[in-house]
């Protein structure tokens, strides 16, 4: 079964389902940062930023990092050791990539219960929406990833990233209109077909929608900028306090679509407000930078910040969430001018329960 394609069969029917991003992994994907065209001037600052993942993770997880080539591999592996990274937990993986966006792009695994516990969703990356000529190429990265791996693979004929959706592991995401509506992704589709095939494919019972994302986001919305779950019941919410500010609207409207919203039981979320950043911008443009960019792994949460005020305030409301866990500041300044943050360039793979003979 490994490497096979599972096309007439859906995760849910074969008893497959996305974990929480907060259920034990087996490895942390990430691609290595070399497009000079997303850090014109900051690639080595970017690549710092890295490192820093590299060596916060190592300890706890392995690290899976994709490079384009030898070369690459070995400029990574030396930089990442020198920051500090535990070596016997790095793994390098020759997969070509046009950039380093691999939750988007990379394989959303699912686990199962069957023969071959672990399988990958793989549907149709198109560039955010075919803003970016040539990105498409990436698409073929989660089938070489699923190869690599020897797992089986659900191939969805959909366009969909991996930012665009948020799980609990207990039956509910969050996703956005702006995103998952908009004609430059799946025009055929209406609302009911794709929460259909979002339960068909996570392995969900519940769909909660939000309005807009943030300013400056290319993605048109990812819902992985503005809210995230903390736990089956609770959600942190991106809340902009300044009425002038731009993101003022959006923002509110999310948080109280949450506040009004159930879970996949009827019970009312938690939703804990998140402070944003005063504006960034890079050449004029407004970067879509946002606490809620932060990824969950083993004994470590992962907070981009971005030399704020602010920062210490998110931090502190992320450590309260997460106590069992370090939580690790990710300078994320120069990483936002490519237009994402940690979250964007993280992919989670769940740890494998395997029961006994």
């Amino acid at each position: 079964m490994a490497g096979a394609s599972l096309k007439s069969d859906t995760p849910r029917s074969l008893g497959y389902a996305m974990p929480a991003e907060w259920a034990p992994h087996e490895a942390t994907w990430l691609s290595w940062p070399h497009n000079s065209q997303t850090w014109p001037t900051q690639i080595e600052r970017v690549r710092a930023a890295w490192a820093t993942m590299a060596a916060a993770l190592t300890p706890h997880e392995r690290v899976c990092l994709l490079v384009n080539d030898a070369a690459e591999e070995a400029d990574a592996a030396a930089r990442l050791r020198a920051a500090g990274a535990d070596g016997r937990n790095l793994r390098f993986f020759r997969i070509p990539t046009v950039d380093v966006w691999i939750r988007d792009y990379g394989p959303t695994f699912v686990l199962g219960s069957g023969a071959a516990p672990l399988a990958c969703n793989d549907w149709i990356f198109n560039g955010w929406g075919g803003k970016y000529p040539g990105y498409e190429r990436d698409d073929s990265v989660a089938e070489a990833i699923a190869s690599a791996l020897g797992v089986p693979v659900f191939r969805h004929p959909v366009v969909l990233e991996g930012g665009s959706f948020d799980v609990n592991g207990a039956g509910s995401c969050l996703t956005t209109e702006q995103c998952l509506l908009h004609p430059n992704r799946n025009p055929s589709m209406d609302r009911r077909e794709i929460e259909e095939f979002l339960r068909a494919a996570l392995g969900l019972s519940h769909v909660i929608w939000l309005g807009e994302g943030v300013c400056g986001d290319d993605t048109d919305g990812h819902v992985d900028d503005i809210a995230r779950f903390v736990n089956e019941r609770t959600v942190v919410c991106a809340l902009e306090e300044n009425p002038r500010d731009e993101n003022y609207r959006a923002l509110m409207d999310n948080y109280e679509r949450l506040k009004a919203a159930a879970d996949q039981d009827g019970h009312r979320l938690e939703v804990i407000p998140l402070p944003c950043p005063r504006p960034i911008f890079f050449e004029d443009a407004r970067l879509p930078a946002s606490y809620a960019n932060f990824y969950i792994a083993n004994g470590v949460v992962l907070v981009p910040t971005f030399d704020d005020p602010a920062d210490a305030r998110a931090l502190g409301v992320l450590r309260e969430l997460f106590p069992d866990r370090d939580v690790v500041a990710v300078p994320c300044t120069d990483v936002v001018a490519g237009l994402g943050a940690v979250h964007c360039v993280t992919q989670q793979q769940p740890r494998v329960f395997r029961r006994g003979p």
